[in-house]
């Protein structure tokens, strides 16, 4: 099968960052699906294991990628949830090979079934970061899901990117929070206004004062989706006391000393961790996957791809990689076909 990988970490723009090559296609196991890939999406996981991670050898290319649609093509013995030719999306298991490839494998409690009203290429812009956002708000804030008023509000930083741009939608379609996104060009606050924010603030300028300047001068909930190092004097000094905070970057030097004054509880959010861990819970993934099918057959949700990139191949994936790691993009890019 055609897959796409790397031997070496380099910089995107470099051509040997990332390689077209052929490998075996592999044979499910027991609670396994072979998946017959028809779109995929990018995410800056990618990049940074791009960049980090040491291939065993020049011979085995890593290949990445965690976020799909595509057809069930065979199932182990064990399964029980899908059938071949079920179309499926899913985000995969960062300690496994990824989706850049004709053909991959998934463990079949972290699939959910594919929206019957998206295309492959909009569907797979959702996995990953819906899962993200998911948890974030559910699991790990233990936000109510209802449209009862409480008055508190949830601050999202970052919140035109892939992850952002679904929890916006999910905190004001599943919550009665006030939703306060957070973009720093008009291009990018406009989509996250498009995406349902009751407020959109500029996180370039200072936090504190234009959320006061909308009445919300703190926020019982704080989801920061980048450079929580660069905005923790904003983010500490926004929550409310007793609130909290939840991070899926990876900030250095935080002194979260600075949130026992206030009670805060801090968080932090892996969707890898169920996969990784086979955690019991481990098919709520697949269940939370079928909820968010649900919700965007219904209307609720709309798919976050930004930008179609073109098919899937190593060329275009460089440009994929370097265009996330401008930090500029909006929404998901995302590919479709060989």
């Amino acid at each position: 099968m055609k897959a796409i990988g790397f031997t070496q970490n380099l910089p995107a723009e470099d051509a040997g960052s990332l390689i077209d090559f052929e490998t075996p296609t592999p044979t499910p196991g027991a609670r396994d699906l072979l998946v017959r890939i028809e779109a995929i999406s990018v995410n800056p996981v990618d990049t940074k294991v791009r960049k980090s991670r040491k291939p065993e050898s020049p011979e085995t290319p890593v290949i990445l990628g965690w976020d799909a649609a595509g057809v069930v093509e065979a199932a182990g013995p064990e399964t029980s949830l899908f059938r071949p030719g079920d179309e499926v999306f899913f985000a995969g298991d960062l300690t496994r090979p990824g989706t850049n490839a004709e053909f991959t494998l998934v463990d079949e409690r972290i699939v959910g079934r594919k929206p019957r009203s998206l295309s492959f290429a909009d569907a797979a812009a959702l996995p990953l970061t819906s899962i993200t956002a998911w948890e974030s708000l559910f699991d790990r804030f233990r936000i109510p899901v209802g449209k009862s008023r409480t008055g508190d509000a949830i601050l999202i930083l970052g919140a035109a990117g892939g992850v952002g741009s679904i929890a916006v939608q999910l905190a004001r379609r599943l919550t009665g929070l006030t939703v306060i996104g957070t973009a720093s060009r008009p291009e990018s606050q406009a989509w996250v206004r498009e995406r349902g924010a009751h407020h959109v603030i500029d996180h370039s300028a200072s936090v504190p004062e234009q959320l006061a300047a909308i009445g919300h001068p703190a926020v019982r909930y704080v989801l920061s989706l980048t450079h929580t190092d660069r905005h923790w004097d904003a983010i500490v000094e926004s929550v409310a006391p007793q609130g909290a905070i939840c991070f899926i970057d990876d900030p250095a030097g935080l002194d979260v000393m600075r949130l026992k004054r206030k009670a805060v509880a801090l968080h932090t959010e892996l969707m890898f961790t169920r996969p990784m861990f086979q955690t019991p819970d481990m098919i709520q993934q697949h269940h939370l996957l079928n909820e968010v099918a649900d919700l965007v057959d219904e209307g609720l949700l709309r798919t976050t791809a930004g930008q179609m990139m073109g098919r899937i191949d190593a060329a275009t994936l460089r440009r994929a990689h370097a265009a996330i790691e401008s930090g500029r993009s909006i929404g998901k890019i995302v590919l479709a076909g060989f």
